[in-house]
């Protein structure tokens, strides 16, 4: 794209009154040169991108193109650190390349380089409980220490909770904001806000100075989920921001993740309608990690373990994979003695793949790790 062309994209992007979506029809009939040509001199656009009905916007549109000026953008931003990218941009980034609704101008703070790591969306309802905070502090806190950067909205409650872990733990985060990334909003958040543009990256289809409109954020919500590979939700109502972030993975296949709550919180309808609808359930950051596809092994000690599982270690390892057993139930399901499952059982405890409960013996991991708690995987085969 030529300079010219790269003003009046960012232009035409900057103006108040023009929409996500408006912009990408005008783009598909017009370059944007023409557009904010047209725009500034009274002339109409194609019919697909200006419809009759929306006369009065495009009065607005018309208005706010004779004032500005893409040069006073540009430099306005650069002397607040906003990074302007393009659609066009080589450094755009790639995972928009195959997007249905992908943004044609982002302002950023920070550094795109967050991009290139493993990446996991968390969000939630602002209206959270002190659990669904907690839990998604130690999920943002767990994943950024297993060097994964966690994308979120930096709403107030869940989200914010989110990255206040990534924050604890030293990690990396990505903010995607429905407003200019020079207003912290909420303004409760405005030290997380810093903390991301200094460490991170921030992320608006609106540029500095921008208000935060209640439009911005479902709109927002689909680039949380184009920024990511899997996405958790936390706590959602039965209706509300968390489930459009939802069906915005779903549409772009990401895998979708949902912590189970209990059935009397109005904060887990809409998570728990998740997991009814096929979403995976998370109980811990492993399970994440594992719908990462990444091979946290280490963890657990396993890969220590020096020679296979012999063939009782792996029965007595399958039942407690698949639920937690006491050694009398070990004995009784595949015929042991008490003091022979003690040892089998002693021995998958040794190596980190069991764990002692009060006498019930369990995988020291998610169920959702199935059969790579085997032997042959703690070898690395």
């Amino acid at each position: 794209m030529i300079n010219e062309q790269r003003a009046a994209l960012i232009a035409l992007a900057a103006l108040p009154a023009m929409a996500p979506r408006r912009l990408q029809l005008i783009l598909d009939r017009h370059d944007p040169c023409e557009a904010l040509e047209r725009l500034r001199h009274g002339s109409r656009l194609a019919p697909e991108a200006e419809p009759a009905q929306l006369a009065q916007m495009f009065a607005a549109l018309r208005r706010q193109a004779k004032t500005i000026d893409a040069a006073c953008v540009i430099d306005g931003c650069a002397a607040q650190e906003v990074t302007i990218v393009t659609k066009d941009d080589p450094h755009f980034p790639a995972m928009f390349a195959s997007d249905p609704f992908p943004p044609a101008v982002l302002f950023l703070r920070g550094s795109l380089d967050v991009l290139v790591r493993r990446r996991v969306a968390i969000v939630g309802t602002r209206n959270a409980t002190a659990a669904g905070r907690a839990t998604a502090f130690e999920l943002g806190e767990a994943l950024a220490d297993a060097d994964v950067a966690v994308v979120s909205g930096l709403a107030r409650g869940i989200d914010g909770a989110a990255h206040r872990g990534v924050r604890a733990a030293g990690g990396l985060a990505v903010g995607v904001v429905g407003n200019g990334v020079d207003i912290p909003y909420p303004k409760q958040n405005a030290d997380i806000w810093a903390w991301v543009a200094d460490n991170g990256l921030l992320v608006s289809e609106w540029p500095p100075g921008s208000p935060a409109e209640d439009w911005h954020f479902p709109l927002r919500n689909r680039i949380i989920a184009a920024l990511s590979e899997v996405l958790v939700v936390v706590e959602s109502r039965d209706r509300g921001g968390s489930l459009i972030t939802a069906k915005a993975a779903s549409d772009r296949g990401l895998t979708l993740m949902a912590v189970p709550g209990s059935i009397r919180h109005a904060a887990a309808e809409g998570t728990n309608k998740l997991l009814v609808d096929g979403a995976t359930p998370v109980t811990c950051a492993d399970d994440v990690l594992v719908a990462l596809g990444l091979d946290h092994s280490r963890d657990l000690g396993r890969s220590s373990f020096p020679q296979p599982l012999d063939t009782i270690s792996e029965a007595v390892l399958a039942l407690c994979v698949d639920r937690p057993h006491t050694l009398d139930m070990i004995g009784q399901s595949i015929g042991l003695a008490v003091g022979d499952a003690a040892m089998a059982v002693s021995r998958l405890v040794t190596c980190g793949l069991v764990v002692d409960s009060g006498g019930w013996f369990e995988s020291a991991r998610s169920k959702l790790s199935g059969p790579e708690h085997s032997g042959s995987k703690a070898r690395g085969s």
